[in-house]
């Protein structure tokens, strides 16, 4: 929590860089996303306490930082979440809207599932009343939205806005920021997988390579599953991981250099019963016995077992041969938004980069570790945070994520064709 010198502190400051401004002087304050202008958070049971009560009117909110901007009049943010990213960062939202309420006065939020992206943004950008003004999604979500023009661009046109942006991302989060092509900005990070989940009390010898999970699955007919990669996490890390494992042409051209991968899911589908629309649906499968194994991240290993879809007895193991494909979570903002609602977007986007919020998203373990920046360490999660990730984060995590390479998800449009062949050439049953 920030001490009240230091408001004082940053309250004169401030106050001076005011004066300056108005005397014509070019100088930037550094925005929220840059460290030196964001005092270390202490280690706390429950998101910062980030400023004063809020106030009914502009001249009684706090004062912001000098890369923030204002909108005309407050606005509310109608966020649309089609990655399950709201469990990470709905709170750093709630906790921004209560901060500065000259901004944002509310923030409604709606689901959907990312195949569906597409759709709704384009309805409404062609009937001129674009009602979604936030979208948190996944890569899947992200290729839709570049692919067809449907989104903002955010950098380099608001470079202003989110200065010292990728200075302050881990590497391997700065590599996925890339792949947003400026459509998008991430907010959270993992190295996902692929990784094996399965019930140690039927799987007694886990599969270590493709070639032994194939065999196993031969021998053990309906009882291996992965979802449709276009809509879940571990389904796409297990489909882009393959050509890395299986040593194809050219992992990153699903069209010409992924031979070997096409082939293997096609002989491992003979064992397929089902391929599930979501990874939630093959967890169920998991925990009542349906199947005894499935594709899975660090994430969808920790969480479901701490929100007791799964049982806790259940293992998870890596492949020999592996290569982290990393994953990303964006905030991206729709193309057609009113100009203070692109401003209170960029303002609330800056925000979720803080360390004090971003060590929100180690949440129960969902996206495990979840912070996309520097310098954020479980320590400053909130405090049921860090119990219920004690004792569910296997200690092999931390051995498995710093001895495999790791590499980006495919870029937009090749992600988005794998998707394509995978539903025409894999996924009809």
């Amino acid at each position: 929590m920030r001490s009240s010198s230091w408001n004082k502190r940053l309250g004169l400051a401030l106050a001076l860089g005011l004066v300056v401004s108005a005397c014509g002087s070019g100088a930037a304050t550094p925005s929220p996303t840059a460290p030196a202008s964001t005092p270390t958070p202490a280690s706390t049971p429950a998101p910062v306490d980030t400023g004063a009560t809020p106030g009914p009117s502009a001249s009684a909110a706090p004062a912001t930082p000098a890369a923030m901007k204002i909108p005309s009049s407050p606005v509310t943010i109608n966020v649309l979440d089609v990655a399950g990213n709201l469990q990470l960062t709905k709170a750093m939202m709630e906790n921004f809207k209560a901060k500065y309420p000259n901004i944002i006065s509310n923030i409604t939020y709606t689901t959907a599932t990312a195949p569906e992206l597409a759709g709704k943004l384009q309805a409404q950008q062609q009937g001129g009343n674009v009602q979604i003004n936030l979208v948190m999604t996944g890569t899947d979500g992200l290729s839709a939205g570049i692919k067809q023009n449907l989104l903002t661009k955010v950098i380099p046109d608001h470079n202003d806005m989110l200065p010292g942006l990728m200075d302050n991302y881990l590497a391997p989060a700065a590599a996925m920021q890339g792949l947003a092509q400026g459509f998008g900005v991430a907010v959270v990070y993992y190295p996902s997988g692929p990784l094996l989940e399965f019930n140690p009390s039927k799987v007694t010898t886990p599969p270590t390579t493709p070639a032994e999970l194939l065999a196993w699955a031969k021998a053990h007919p309906n009882k291996f599953e992965y979802a449709r990669p276009a809509n879940s996490g571990p389904g796409r890390t297990f489909l882009m991981a393959l050509p890395y494992m299986l040593a194809d042409k050219d992992p990153t051209d699903p069209v010409n250099g992924w031979t070997n991968t096409w082939a293997y899911l096609k002989d491992l589908g003979q064992y397929i019963k089902v391929y599930q629309t979501g990874t939630t649906a093959t967890m169920k499968d998991l925990a009542s016995g349906t199947v005894d194994m499935l594709a899975s991240t660090t994430g969808w290993y920790v969480n479901p077992i701490i929100l007791g879809t799964v049982p806790k007895t259940t293992a998870v193991g890596n492949f020999a041969n592996m290569t982290w494909v990393t994953d990303a979570q964006y905030a991206v903002i729709p193309a057609g938004v009113s100009a203070d609602v692109l401003t209170a977007d960029l303002d609330l986007i800056a925000w979720m980069l803080h360390p004090d919020q971003q060590a929100i998203s180690y949440d129960k373990g969902y996206f495990y570790p979840g912070p996309a920046v520097k310098g954020v360490t479980l320590d400053m999660a909130p405090a049921d945070s860090q119990t219920a990730l004690k004792g569910v984060v296997p200690s092999q995590f931390d051995t498995w994520i710093n001895q495999f390479p790791k590499v980006t998800s495919l870029p937009a449009d090749a992600q988005v064709t794998a998707f394509d062949l995978w539903d025409k050439n894999i996924g009809k049953k």
